[in-house]
């Protein structure tokens, strides 16, 4: 790959003395523990972690400026542009970086899991734990595909380059670059791994819709009867726990494409959360963490080597990335038909949404473009509690598209397949963050059950007031009066405030769009004030 302007091929750095080519899990351990980068826990996963980064840095992501998508690209704060001479710049000083390195570490896989979709790629790392998170994370090729690999898109990491801002053209000493022209993702100055999967999360949903394939922010299941069912939120709001049920088979837990075949994982791997993480509450994610596996921020009991996942004092975003084999119930390859179940995740800050409730389509649409939760704690530099946020289409900032393209074509496929559309808050009830608690995960989990099973397709429902949502009277396995927001809460004036208040905001919000069609406001939205 020769990039126009650049001293530094990248075929020279690919091909140098010092480069550690598609290591195995174990080498890569070795090399870990032998750099000093982490250590070996009980369960004989490694540990490392992050320093100051121990979240995405969003103000510090930028696409190129190139003359093949610069009138593509939604700009904004999300996709903020840097100019062709900046990231050549950069690019060099980089590759002459890591060039000096007594080791960098290359990764060559794939992202997508179906063979016609697939994304050939190629990571490049300065640090060997970073290379398994690559290896854990993506897509793993066989022999026979290794032999015939051609990376189409490259990523490189080099945590310890800091960028000069004023000389460089940044925001700050560190930055994620994508150019598409080059095919080139560029990160520099945090630790932090998720900031690789992401960048080809984001380049995914670029290449695919651009191929007639809808990309989504979501985790995907596949029951006994091979009924498909997505979930769609942001960090922190379940995708992960929730799609990993003992009852279902696992598809994958936070990036999926839609195609005209069905549904297929983008990833190799999971990067689930681990904050209070238990045995008891969910397993599967529990018995993945072993040798092989990478904990990201986690305390670690210095001599007996057990980590405790109720101390928070890293982060509240610690993260363990397993490979997706290591789930017993999964579908191989992580591919499956048309969804029958859509459930859109929010964690509501101020208590007021319902746990569960039915979508109609232009309600389906209302929320998957406002797409609400809240920020929590850790999952971004500076966010140190939860704080109310929309997030288009459940995945904003890695969307370099215009949102209503996605939305429009998740509503076709809605409409072609009749997939039946749930909302469900795994946020707060009997009062706002600080007042009321978090959403019980057992009543979360009966409650997605029902919907999965059907037996909330002619239950009978009470419509909310503020927001027009049909609300279930009953649902197995979860006290009645735990359904309906304004029955939780011991002041009702304070409840009814607090929701005007949210409905507000989503009507505010809303406005941005333009573009939309006015039925999807109005069918879909908060009754009018």
């Amino acid at each position: 790959m020769k990039i126009a302007g650049v001293s530094n091929d990248l075929s020279s750095l690919i091909k140098g003395s010092n480069i550690q080519t598609q290591l195995s899990v174990p080498q890569l351990v070795e090399k870990v523990l032998y750099r000093k980068e982490g250590l070996l826990t009980s369960t004989g996963a490694v540990r490392a972690t992050t320093g100051k980064y121990t979240g995405r840095s969003p103000k510090d992501k930028f696409i190129v400026e190139e003359e093949s998508v610069k009138n593509k690209i939604d700009w904004g704060s999300v996709n903020q542009p840097i100019s062709e001479e900046s990231f050549t710049k950069l690019y060099n000083k980089v590759l002459t970086f890591l060039k000096e390195k007594e080791e960098v570490f290359l990764f060559k896989g794939f992202a997508g899991a179906d063979n016609k979709y697939r994304l050939p790629i190629q990571v490049i790392n300065e640090y060997a734990w970073h290379n398994l998170f690559a290896h854990q994370l993506f897509i793993r090729p066989n022999e026979a595909e290794l032999l015939e690999h051609d990376a189409e898109f490259t990523v490189i990491s080099a945590p310890n380059f800091k960028a000069d801002p004023e000389v460089d053209g940044t925001n700050s000493e560190t930055f994620i670059i994508v150019s598409f022209e080059q095919r080139v993702v560029l990160i520099g100055g945090t630790e932090y791994a998720g900031e690789m999967k992401k960048s080809i999360f984001s380049v995914m949903n670029y290449l695919l819709p651009e191929n007639g394939i809808l990309s989504m922010h979501c985790s995907a299941n596949v029951g006994r009867e091979g009924d498909v069912a997505l979930f769609f939120g942001l960090s922190g709001t379940g995708k992960t726990t929730l799609s990993a049920d003992t009852n279902r088979r696992l598809i994958g837990d936070d990036e999926h494409g839609w195609s005209a075949n069905g549904v297929f994982n983008i990833e190799g791997g999971c990067y689930a959360k681990c904050i209070n993480l238990s045995k008891e509450k969910e397993p599967q994610i529990y018995d993945a963490i072993r040798f092989g596996s990478v904990l990201e921020n986690v305390v670690v009991n210095s001599e007996s080597r057990i980590a405790d996942y109720d101390d928070g004092t890293l982060t509240e975003n610690t993260r363990a990335a397993y490979p997706i084999q290591a789930i017993d119930n999964i579908v191989e390859p992580s591919i499956a038909g048309h969804p029958n179940t859509i459930v859109f995740l929010t964690a509501d800050a101020f208590g007021v949404l319902p746990p569960i409730a039915k979508l109609t389509k232009e309600q389906a649409m209302y929320h998957f473009l406002s797409g609400y939760t809240s920020k929590l704690a850790g999952t971004e530099r500076g966010i140190t509690s939860p704080q109310a946020t929309f997030s288009t289409c459940f995945g904003s900032p890695f969307l370099p598209l215009e949102a209503t393209r996605y939305a429009e074509m998740l509503g076709a496929r809605i409409d072609e397949h009749n997939s039946k559309v749930y909302l469900v808050n795994t946020g707060w009830t009997g009062g706002e963050y600080g007042t009321g608690s978090r959403m019980k995960l057992a009543f979360t989990r009966a409650m997605v059950q029902a919907a999965l099973e059907g037996e909330l397709n002619n239950a009978e429902t009470v419509k909310d007031e503020i927001f027009g949502l049909d609300i279930p009277l009953h649902v197995p396995g979860v006290p009645d009066d735990v359904l309906q927001p304004v029955k939780t809460w011991s002041d009702k004036k304070a409840y009814y405030a607090k929701a005007n208040e949210l409905a507000e905001k989503f009507r505010n919000n809303f406005k941005k769009f333009s573009n939309v069609p006015t039925e999807i406001e109005e069918k879909g939205g908060p009754a009018p004030k």
